[in-house]
């Protein structure tokens, strides 16, 4: 990705040493180790080698450095002795903390924020997700220029209508971000604007829409995958799937739905990325019903889950938006956590455990899908116009037909289905 700026302190090379930093100010939900492996696992994904993971624990957050100053100086002597030349802290760090550890350690710093914008900028392959991406980390990097540019003491002297009289280079820097991102928001509108046009299209096909949802890496595109026989990059990755991925298929009782496949969430998810993947993820939003994919073999699972949630209703999905949670990688559980998992899955409604890398269970999600889409028919009489063949077959395509009778040039067919699909019907 390309912003037309130097990102000093983002520029680092793949293959890069690094040590992972958790500042734990307690009060988390959170497994700290599990915490140090998932930031860990986010450095991976940039092709950053991880050669140390430490948790501090941090009482009193420091304005200057976050940490204590002996934890500096610790952490700075492992840099030294590892020959580290990034650090990786999983936390936010405001630009005065990010300069001050850089000093503070002698290696570049990015928190946590910074390395997730890393990712999507390295994964975006549609020319819509670049635009996201590149908006998102022009808007993180413009608060950060006091840090990161070396020739922000610089004057520049005015000429013309340019800048005026001594405009220093870091408030023309900044507004030649703001120019840039004001062109990406008037690009992202018009793709807004155009999916709109086709999501208006789906609505009046009709097709139900299913949105698979979930943390990262918890298995939504080996999912996507078993329900459409696709072959979406399904990889033991984190962001492994960024742009949408939308198919057809058929379900039993439903001739045709749209399965979408979404970018995966994850805990601290930076807001500038939620308000520029929004269109990204309109197909949720608008979604007739959302499968939640867990990592139920991972520790933090809950915590995931909370997350997940919290991202869903700041990007606009109704609470009242039906969700069946697939409780997914039953593989990698022991016969203990196994058993204890399915019956607590016994136990609930609208939790189905499955595994989507063997196949497991996948035909009863695909049951309980159905059964959602389908439940709460309505028996309609329905007037048809001698002749609308297309009009008829819908009605067998979306409902069952229960009977059929001539009425001069009208079939008057007797039709149990949705009444969503039947608003659908009658905007064809």
């Amino acid at each position: 990705m390309s912003t037309g700026f130097d990102r000093d302190a983002q520029d680092f090379a793949r293959g890069a040493r690094a040590i992972v930093v958790l500042p734990d100010q307690g009060g988390a939900m959170r497994d700290a180790d599990a915490r140090l492996e998932e930031t860990a696992g986010l450095a991976l994904a940039i092709g950053v080698e991880v050669r140390a993971k430490i948790a501090f624990r941090v009482r009193a957050p420091k304005p200057a450095t976050l940490i204590g100053s002996g934890q500096v100086e610790q952490l700075a002597e492992t840099v030294k002795a590892d020959d580290i030349s990034l650090a990786v802290f999983d936390a936010s760090l405001t630009p005065v903390q990010q300069r001050n550890l850089e000093t503070g350690l002698g290696c570049k710093v990015i928190d946590r924020t910074g390395l997730i914008l890393e990712i999507f900028g390295e994964r975006a392959r549609t020319a819509e997700g670049r635009l996201q991406v590149e908006l998102a980390h022009l808007d993180y990097q413009a608060g950060r220029l006091v840090r990161s540019w070396t020739h922000l003491e610089r004057q520049r002297g005015g000429f013309g209508f340019l800048g005026g009289p001594g405009e220093t280079q870091i408030e023309a820097d900044r507004r030649l971000i703001r120019d840039r991102m004001a062109r990406l928001r008037r690009e992202l509108d018009s793709v807004t604007r155009t999916r709109g046009l086709h999501r208006d299209r789906r609505q009046r096909a009709p097709w139900p829409v299913i949105a698979l949802v979930g943390y990262t890496n918890a298995g939504k595109s080996t999912l996507f995958n078993r329900f459409t026989g696709a072959d979406v990059m399904a990889e033991n990755l984190l962001f492994a799937t960024l742009d949408p991925t939308l198919r057809q298929i058929s379900l039993p009782g439903i001739d045709k739905a749209i399965l979408s496949d979404t970018v995966g969430f994850v805990s601290d998810l930076p807001t500038q990325l939620v308000a520029a993947f929004k269109a990204t993820l309109e197909e949720v939003v608008s979604a007739d019903l959302l499968i939640h994919v867990r990592d139920i073999a991972h520790p933090d699972s809950d915590a995931q889950r909370a997350d997940v949630e919290k991202v869903l209703s700041e990007i606009g999905v109704a609470e009242t938006t039906p969700r069946i949670e697939a409780w997914n990688k039953l593989d990698l559980l022991s016969p203990e956590r196994r058993d204890a998992v399915l019956a607590d899955v016994a136990r609930r409604d609208e939790v189905v455990a499955v595994s989507a890398l063997s196949g497991e269970g996948v035909d009863a999600l695909i049951a309980a899908v159905s059964e959602h889409l389908t439940q709460g028919h309505r028996r309609y009489t329905i007037p048809v116009a001698a002749g609308d063949g297309a009009a008829a077959a819908w009605l067998h395509a979306h409902g069952e037909v229960l009977g059929r009778e001539e009425d001069g040039d009208a079939a008057v067919y007797e039709v149990r289905m949705a009444p969503r699909d039947y608003e659908r019907f009658l905007q064809r």
